[in-house]
C-alpha cells in the first residue's frame, strides 16, 4: 500500500457510496441485501419504544443536542473531501502483528481478562461468564464485500475458536459493530443477547428465539445472573443499517460481577455522561473506550484520543483499553495517530493504559502486565513480522 490512497482506490470508494444511494433510492439493492440489513421495529417492540423519554418524534435523540457533521463546509463538501481527497497512510504498509490466543481454553479457567479482536470486537472472560462485544469476524465492515474492507494480514478468529458465550452485547446497528454472518454463525454458541432498544428486531430476524434477547433503555439494567449484570448506559451516537436513522437506539455498557467493573463506550462523541457513570458507580477498573474513527468534522459522535483519556479520567477508570481502530478505515487520519494520540494523552494521568495487540489478552487479576508500542516500526522489527503464538506475558 502506498503513502496514499490511488485515485482509482478513491474512485472506487465513490462508486460504492453512488451505487449504495442509486439502488437505495428505488429500492433494488435494498431488497437485494434486505437479510443483512435487517428489519426495524414494529409491533410491540416499536410500541415499547415509543414509551422511552428518548425517542421523540419518531426517532431516538441523544441527551445533548448533537449534530452528526460539525464542519463549516457542509454535508456535501465534507462528504466530497471524505471520498476523493487524498489522505496519507489510511492504511498500514505491512500486515499488524497479531496473535491467537486460546480462547476455549482461557474460559475454562478461572482468570479475569479481555481480548481485544480488533477495532471493537472484544472477548471478556469476566466472573467465569464468557462475553462477546460487537463480534466482526468478516473481512469487510459494510454491506458490500467491495466496501470499507479491513486491513492486510492473516485474521487469526473465526466463529469456531469461540466457546460458549454467556452473553453477547452489540453497542449498535452499524456494520462495524453488527456483522450479519458473524453473529449468524455464532448463533448456536449464544445463551443471552443484551442490546439497546429496538436492535432486538434484527437479531430475532436472524434466527434468535426471542427469550434470549433482552433490550434495554438507557440506565437499565438486565441482571443474567445473581452475581452477572449488564447495565445499558447512555452514549452520544446515532443509528442505522441504511437509509433510515435512529430508529433503533445506540448505547454503552457496564459489566458488573463481584468484585468487577468493566465499562465499555461503544461509539459515542465525548459528552457529561462518563463523569455520571463513574460517579453512579464509584469508578471503574477497566474503561473500553473508542478510539479511531474520528475528525474534527464529525467530533460530536466519535471522540478524539484527548477526549477519550479524558473520558477515562471521568469515569475513575483504573485501566483504560483504547479501541475502534487497527483494523478497518472508516475515517481519514492515519492508521495508527489513534494510537499515538492516546498514548501522549494518557502519560502522567491516573489510570494506566492497556494496548494490546489483535488477540493479546490483557489480565484482569492485578498482574502487572507489559504491552509493546506494536504500532512503532521498530516494535514491527523487533517482531519479526511474526504471528506470536503465547499472548501471555506477566511479570
Amino acid at each position: 500500500m502506498c503513502e496514499t490512497m490511488t485515485r482509482r482506490k478513491f474512485i472506487m470508494r465513490g462508486a460504492a457510496g453512488l451505487a449504495l444511494a442509486s439502488v437505495g433510492s428505488i429500492g433494488g439493492g435494498a431488497c437485494a441485501l434486505q437479510p443483512k440489513i435487517g428489519p426495524l421495529p414494529q409491533g410491540q417492540r416499536l410500541e415499547r419504544i415509543q414509551t422511552s423519554p428518548h425517542y421523540v418524534d419518531g426517532a431516538f435523540r441523544n441527551q445533548l443536542p448533537t449534530a452528526t457533521l460539525t464542519s463549516d463546509k457542509g454535508q456535501l463538501a465534507t462528504m466530497w473531501d471524505f471520498l476523493f481527497v487524498p489522505k496519507p497512510r489510511l492504511r498500514p504498509d505491512h500486515p499488524l502483528p497479531m496473535l491467537k490466543t486460546d480462547l476455549k481454553a482461557l474460559a475454562e479457567g478461572r482468570d479475569d481478562a479481555v481480548v481485544w479482536l480488533g477495532h471493537s470486537s472484544l472477548f471478556l472472560r469476566l466472573g467465569g461468564k464468557s462475553v462477546l462485544a460487537d463480534p466482526v469476524f468478516s473481512s469487510y465492515a459494510a454491506p458490500l464485500f467491495f466496501m470499507n474492507r479491513a486491513f492486510d494480514g492473516n485474521y487469526p478468529y473465526a466463529p469456531d475458536d469461540m466457546p460458549g458465550i454467556d452473553c453477547l452485547i452489540i453497542s449498535h446497528d452499524h456494520w462495524d459493530h453488527l456483522d450479519h454472518d458473524t453473529v449468524v454463525a455464532l448463533r448456536p454458541r449464544i445463551k443471552a443477547v443484551v442490546c439497546p432498544l429496538g436492535v432486538g428486531a434484527i437479531l430475532e430476524d436472524w434466527g434468535f428465539a426471542p427469550a434470549r434477547i433482552h433490550e434495554a433503555d438507557w440506565n437499565q439494567d438486565v441482571r443474567l445472573a445473581q452475581d452477572f449484570t449488564v447495565h445499558v448506559l447512555p452514549a452520544r451516537h446515532f443509528s442505522g443499517r441504511w437509509i433510515t436513522r435512529n430508529k433503533t437506539l445506540w448505547a454503552g455498557f457496564l459489566l458488573e460481577t463481584q468484585g468487577r467493573k468493566v465499562f465499555y463506550s461503544g461509539d459515542s462523541g465525548y459528552g457529561p455522561h462518563f463523569a455520571e457513570i463513574g460517579q453512579r458507580f464509584g469508578g471503574v477498573d477497566v474503561a473500553i473506550m473508542e478510539d479511531g474513527q474520528y475528525d474534527p468534522g464529525w467530533r460530536n459522535i466519535h471522540m478524539m484520543p484527548e477526549e477519550v483519556a479524558q473520558g477515562a479520567l471521568d469515569l475513575g477508570a483504573k485501566a483504560l483499553l483504547p479501541v475502534h481502530s487497527g483494523r478497518f478505515c472508516i475515517s481519514n487520519h492515519a492508521w495508527d495517530d489513534p494510537y499515538k494520540r492516546i498514548a501522549a494523552a494518557s502519560a502522567g494521568k491516573a489510570f494506566r493504559l492497556l494496548t494490546p495487540r489483535i488477540g493479546e489478552a490483557a489480565d484482569l487479576n492485578g498482574r502487572p502486565q507489559r504491552f509493546a508500542n506494536w504500532w512503532e516500526a521498530e516494535a514491527q522489527v523487533a517482531d519479526g513480522g511474526r504471528l506470536l503464538q503465547n499472548a501471555a506475558r506477566y511479570e
